[in-house]
C-alpha cells in the first residue's frame, strides 16, 4: 500500500490543531505553523522528512506571499508617505545592515555573511504588527502610521535582496561582475515587464474576464502568477520577483480585489506550508545547547531595533514618545526574514550553529511581539516624560471641551456616521463633544466651531476627560468590535447606568456587544434591508401608510425600548407638546435603594404609568423582565413614562413608596 499520503495527513492534522490552539489564544497563526515544523521535523519527532520536494513546494508559498505584496504597491500611497516609507524606511533597513555587517565583523564573520544577515535582522513582522495595530485601534496614530511606513520599505527591500543574497554565494573574485550582471539582469527583466506587461494584462484580463467564468478568472491567476514568476527563475533571478512584478501589473488594473479574493487561500495555505519548512530547520537540541548565546542574541536584537529605530523616528518626525512606540512596535523579527533565511541557507553564507542561533532568535522575538506591542504604551510612559506630558496636554484639551457640559452626549468617532448624527443632536438643542483618532477630520469640525477633540475613545482617561460622568448617553459610530468592547468594559467599570448604543456591521457580534453592557446594537445591514424593503414597496404600489407601518413594525421587533410604542402611536395623528411625550430614562439602583431586594410589582410603578421597558444586569439584558423578578443593586432600570412621573418613579425605587 501506497503510505506517500501519510506525511500530508500528518501535516494537515497538526496544522489544523495547532492553528486551532493559536485562534483560541488569539496569537498570530503564522506562530503556529511554526510550532508545527518543530515539532514534526527531521530534529522533534521526525514525521517529515527535510527534503527538496518539501522545500521546493514550500517554495510556492513565497511566490504567493510576493505577489500579494505586489498587490498592495501603490504608487499614490508611496507618494502620501514618502517622507516616512523611503526616509525613516530606508535609513532603518540600510542602518541596521551596516551595523549588523560591523558586529559580525567583530566576530570574525565573513563580510558576506554580515550583509546577509543585515538584511534578515532587519525585517520586522508585517502580519503581526498590521494585526495589533488594527484590534487596538492605532492604526491611524502617529506611531502606527510610522510603522506601517517603515513595513512598506521593507517590504519594498525585499526584492533587491532577493537578487544580492544569492549572488554573494560566487566567488569572491567574481562578486562584483556577478552582483552587477544580477543587477543588471533585474533591471532589463523589470523594464520589460512593467513597460510591455501593463498595456497586454489589462487588455488579457478584459478578455478573460468577459467570459464570465470563475473558474477561469481563478485559473487565469494562477496562470500569470506562476508564469512570470517561472520567467524571473529562467532569467536567473528569484521565483519570487516574478511574482511581486505580477502582483505590481495586476495592481494597477480594475481586477485588482478580486484578484486579491481569488488568490488568498492558495497564498494562506502555502505559505502556511512554508513556515512550517522554516519551523522544521529548528534542532531543539541546538537550541538548548546554545540557549544562552540565542538569549544574548534575542536581548540584543530587541534592544538594538527599538533602539535604532526610535533614534531614526525621532530624527524623521521629532516626536520622543511616538518614535519609542515606533521603536518597541518594530523590535522583532518578520516573516520575510525567513525568505532571506532560506536563501542564506541555500547559499551557504552561514554555519549551521550561526544558522540555528539566528531562526531561534527570530522566532522568540515574534512570540514576544505581541507583548511588546500591548505593553508599548506603558515602557514609553516608564522611559519618556515627553509621553507623559503628550498625554497630559491632550487630556487637558478634552476637559477644557467638556467642563461646561452636563447631560451631553459623547460621540465615539466622527465619521460620515458621526457627522450625521451630530447635525441631528445641534437640530435638538443637544450638546455633544465627539472623540476622533483622525488628526485632518478634528482640524477640519474645529475650523467649523464643532466640539470635535483629538482622543482615542477606548482609552478610559480619555473617555473621563470627555465628561464620561456627567454624559446622558455614549455612541459609539464606528464598526470596531475590539474598540467598541473596551469602550463597554471602561463604562461598565465607571457609570454603568449610562447607556451606550453601538453601530455594528450586522448582528453577528450582537450578544457578545449586548452582554459587555450595550444597551442597543444598530446593526448597519437590518436598517439597510428595511429600507430596501420600503422602496420596493412603495414603488410596486404598496400604500404609504401600509409601507410605514411595515417599517415600524420591524424596528419595533428589532429594538426592545420601541416595542409597543411604535404599535401605538402609528396610527395617532394628533400633534401632542413635547412636555407630554413619553421618554426615557436609566436608573441604576444601588446597594441602598429601597428597591433592592425587592420584586419589580412591589414598587407600583404602573400605577404611576411608568413602563420598565428593559433591565440591564451583569451578563443580563432583557427586554420587558417579568413583574417577579427581585432587584438587585447595580441593575439598570430603562424606564417609560412622562418627565413628571419619571421623576416620581426614580424617587419611589431609591427611596421608596410614601
Amino acid at each position: 500500500m501506497d503510505n506517500s499520503l501519510s506525511p500530508v495527513l500528518i501535516l494537515l492534522a497538526t496544522a489544523v490543531l495547532v492553528v486551532v490552539v493559536c485562534r483560541i489564544l488569539r496569537l498570530p497563526v503564522m506562530l503556529g505553523y511554526l510550532s508545527v515544523g518543530i515539532l514534526i521535523g527531521p530534529h522533534a519527532f521526525g514525521w517529515i522528512p527535510d527534503s527538496a520536494s518539501t522545500r521546493h513546494l514550500a517554495e510556492f508559498g513565497v511566490v504567493f506571499l510576493m505577489f500579494s505584496i505586489g498587490l498592495e504597491f501603490s504608487l499614490m500611497r508611496l507618494k502620501a508617505m514618502k517622507r516616512t516609507v523611503f526616509g525613516l524606511g530606508g535609513a532603518q533597513v540600510i542602518a541596521t545592515i551596516l551595523l549588523v555587517m560591523a558586529v559580525a565583523w567583530l566576530f570574525g564573520m565573513d563580510w558576506r555573511a554580515g550583509l546577509a544577515l543585515g538584511g534578515i535582522l532587519s525585517m520586522s513582522s508585517t502580519a503581526i504588527v498590521s494585526k495589533m495595530l488594527v484590534e487596538r485601534a492605532e492604526l491611524n496614530l502617529p506611531y502606527g502610521q510610522q510603522m506601517m511606513g517603515v513595513l512598506l520599505f521593507q517590504d519594498l527591500a525585499v526584492v533587491p535582496l532577493l537578487i544580492i543574497i544569492p549572488a554573494l554565494a560566487s566567488q569572491p573574485d567574481n562578486l562584483p561582475a556577478t552582483l552587477g550582471y544580477a543587477m543588471l539582469k533585474a533591471a532589463g527583466v523589470l523594464l520589460i515587464l512593467l513597460v510591455f506587461g501593463q498595456h497586454i494584462m489589462r487588455r488579457w484580463f478584459h478578455v478573460v474576464a468577459s467570459q464570465k467564468s470563475s473558474e477561469l478568472f481563478t485559473l487565469n491567476v494562477l496562470f500569470i502568477t506562476l508564469g512570470l514568476a517561472y520567467f524571473t527563475e529562467l532569467a536567473g533571478l528569484s521565483l519570487a520577483l516574478g511574482a511581486f512584478v505580477a502582483g505590481m501589473l495586476i495592481s494597477e488594473t480594475e481586477y485588482r480585489y478580486q484578484v486579491e479574493e481569488d488568490i488568498k487561500p492558495f497564498r494562506d495555505v502555502l505559505l502556511g506550508l512554508f513556515f512550517v519548512t522554516i519551523g522544521m530547520k529548528l534542532s531543539l537540541s541546538s537550541m538548548v545547547s546554545n540557549l544562552g548565546w540565542i538569549l544574548l542574541a534575542l536581548t540584543a536584537l530587541i534592544l538594538f531595533k527599538a533602539w535604532l529605530v526610535t533614534l531614526l523616528a525621532r530624527a524623521f518626525e521629532g516626536d520622543w514618545a511616538v518614535a519609542l512606540r515606533s521603536g518597541i512596535g518594530l523590535a522583532q523579527a518578520g516573516e520575510f526574514g525567513f525568505v532571506l533565511l532560506t536563501l542564506t541557507d541555500e547559499a551557504h553564507l552561514l554555519s549551521d550553529a550561526a544558522m540555528q542561533i539566528t531562526l531561534a532568535t527570530m522566532l522568540l522575538s515574534m512570540l514576544a511581539a505581541p507583548f511588546l506591542i500591548q505593553y508599548g504604551e506603558a515602557i514609553a510612559r516608564r522611559f519618556s516624560a515627553a509621553e507623559w506630558t503628550n498625554r497630559a496636554l491632550q487630556m487637558h484639551q478634552i476637559a477644557i471641551q467638556s467642563m461646561s457640559s452636563t447631560g451631553h452626549v459623547i460621540l465615539c468617532g466622527y465619521g460620515r456616521s458621526g457627522q450625521k448624527l451630530a447635525s441631528i443632536l445641534d437640530e435638538e438643542k443637544l450638546r455633544f463633544i465627539a472623540l476622533d483618532l483622525d488628526s485632518h477630520r478634528v482640524r477640519e469640525a474645529a475650523t467649523a466651531k464643532k466640539s470635535v477633540v483629538y482622543g482615542d475613545a477606548a482609552k478610559r482617561e480619555v473617555l473621563m476627560a470627555a465628561g464620561l460622568m456627567r454624559a446622558k448617553v455614549l455612541v459609539i459610530t464606528y464598526t470596531d468590535k475590539h474598540s467598541a468592547l473596551a469602550i463597554l468594559r471602561h463604562v461598565k467599570e465607571l457609570r454603568p447606568d449610562l447607556p451606550v448604543v453601538v453601530r455594528a456591521n450586522d448582528d453577528t457580534d450582537l450578544e457578545v456587544l449586548k452582554n459587555a453592557g450595550a444597551a442597543e446594537v444598530v446593526a448597519e445591514v437590518l436598517e439597510g434591508s428595511i429600507m430596501l424593503a420600503s422602496q420596493a414597496l412603495l414603488l410596486a404600489g404598496v400604500p404609504l401608510n401600509r409601507v410605514v407601518s411595515h417599517v415600524q413594525e420591524n424596528r419595533a421587533r428589532r429594538y426592545a425600548m420601541f416595542n409597543g410604542y411604535l404599535r401605538s402611536n402609528q396610527n395617532n395623528d394628533v400633534e401632542i407638546s413635547d412636555e407630554m411625550q413619553p421618554r426615557f430614562l436609566n436608573v441604576l439602583l444601588k446597594a441602598d435603594s429601597a428597591a433592592v431586594g425587592k420584586r419589580l410589582r412591589e414598587m407600583e410603578l404602573d400605577t404611576l404609568n411608568v413602563e420598565v421597558k428593559a433591565l440591564r444586569r451583569y451578563n443580563v439584558h432583557g427586554a420587558q423582565p417579568s413583574e417577579e423578578m427581585i432587584l438587585q443593586a447595580g441593575d439598570v432600570l430603562v424606564l417609560l413614562g412622562l418627565p413628571e412621573t419619571l421623576e416620581i418613579a426614580e424617587t419611589w425605587l431609591h427611596k421608596g413608596i410614601d
